[in-house]
C-alpha cells in the first residue's frame, strides 16, 4: 500500500446512531441501540492509498457490482448467533470513487484503536462503512449482503417497507455546542458560545444560534473555510440577562439549501438524527 501514490484528506467518521438519544428525550419516541448524544463523531487527517488503485491492480472488471471489506476484529455474537467478523458491502461505484485504505492518522501510523494497521475511510457515509482492521476484500458480480446492511443500518418503522429502507449510505446534517449538557453559566457575564456543524452532502453555509429556546436566532461567525466531509467551527457571544433554565439551539444550513429541521424522522433503531438539538443550561 505504501508503494502506491498516497492521498491525504481531512474527513469525519460518524456513527449512524450519533444523536440517537434525542429521539427519546426530545421527541418522546422509543429507539434501540447505544444512547449517543453528539459524541459519536471524530475528524482526523488521513493518509493512505486509494481503494480504487488497489482494485484496479487486482484486476477488477466491468462486471463488478459490490466490494466487501472484512475486518480482523473478533467475530460478533448477538443473541447467541455468531454474525462473523464486521463486514459491509460497498457499491463498486463508491469503492472506485473516493474511498481510502488509510494507514496514517494525523501524521502518525494508524493506532490499533482506530483500526491500525489499515482501515477503510469512506467519505460522507455512515461510520459502519469505514471498516477497521481490514483483512480481506471480496469483489462480486452480484449484490452482497451481511447483517450490517440487512438487519442493521437500514431504517425500520412507520413509513418504511417491511424489510426496511435501502441500506444507509450518506450521513446527514448536524450541529453541536462545545459545552456540557446541563452546564451552569453566570448571569450578566458575557461568554463566547462555541460549537461545530457538519454535513455529508455539501459544505456548511450558515449557522444560527438561539439562546432563548428558539424564540430568537442570531447568525454565528464561522471560523473555518467550509468543506464537505469536515466540520466548521463557529462562535457567538452571549450575555444572559435573567436566571433560570433555558435551552441553547444551533441550526446549520448547507450548500444543498437544506437546514436542520425541528424534528427528525423517526426510525426504530434511531439512525440519522438530524434535528436541532435543545441544549439545556441553567443561568445562575
Amino acid at each position: 500500500l505504501r508503494a502506491l501514490r498516497a492521498v491525504e484528506r481531512t474527513l469525519f467518521i460518524e456513527c449512524a446512531g450519533n444523536g440517537r438519544s434525542f429521539y427519546s428525550t426530545q421527541q418522546g419516541q422509543a429507539v434501540t441501540g447505544t444512547a449517543w448524544t453528539l459524541g459519536a463523531i471524530g475528524v482526523a487527517h488521513w493518509r493512505g492509498a486509494r481503494l480504487s488503485d488497489v482494485l484496479r491492480l487486482a484486476g477488477v472488471t466491468r462486471g463488478a457490482v459490490d466490494v466487501l471489506p472484512r475486518g480482523l476484529d473478533d467475530e460478533v455474537v448477538a443473541n447467541g448467533v455468531n454474525l462473523g467478523r464486521v463486514r459491509r458491502p460497498l457499491p463498486v461505484t463508491k469503492a472506485l470513487d473516493d474511498v481510502l485504505l488509510a494507514y496514517e492518522m494525523n501524521g502518525r501510523p494508524l493506532p490499533p484503536d482506530h483500526g491500525g494497521p489499515v482501515r477503510l475511510v469512506v467519505p460522507d457515509w455512515v461510520g459502519i462503512s469505514s471498516i477497521k482492521w481490514v483483512g480481506d476484500i471480496e469483489v462480486s458480480d452480484e449484490a452482497l449482503y451481511s447483517p450490517w446492511n440487512t438487519d442493521m443500518y437500514r431504517l425500520f418503522g412507520p413509513g418504511q417497507p417491511a424489510e426496511g429502507s435501502a441500506p444507509l449510505t450518506r450521513q446527514t446534517l448536524k450541529s453541536a455546542f462545545e459545552l456540557a449538557l446541563g452546564a451552569t453559566v453566570p448571569v450578566h457575564r458575557t461568554r463566547l458560545l462555541t460549537g461545530r456543524s457538519w454535513s455529508a452532502a455539501a459544505p456548511v453555509t450558515r449557522v444560527e444560534v438561539s439562546t432563548d429556546g428558539g424564540g430568537h436566532w442570531r447568525r454565528a461567525r464561522m471560523h473555518d473555510t467550509p468543506q464537505r466531509g469536515g466540520w466548521v467551527r463557529w462562535s457567538v457571544p452571549w450575555t444572559p440577562r435573567t436566571t433560570g433554565p433555558t435551552a441553547l439551539l444551533a441550526r446549520a444550513s448547507d450548500g444543498t439549501g437544506r437546514t436542520q429541521p425541528e424534528t427528525a424522522v423517526h426510525n426504530t433503531q434511531g439512525y440519522l438524527f438530524d434535528a436541532v438539538v435543545r441544549h439545556p443550561v441553567t443561568v445562575v
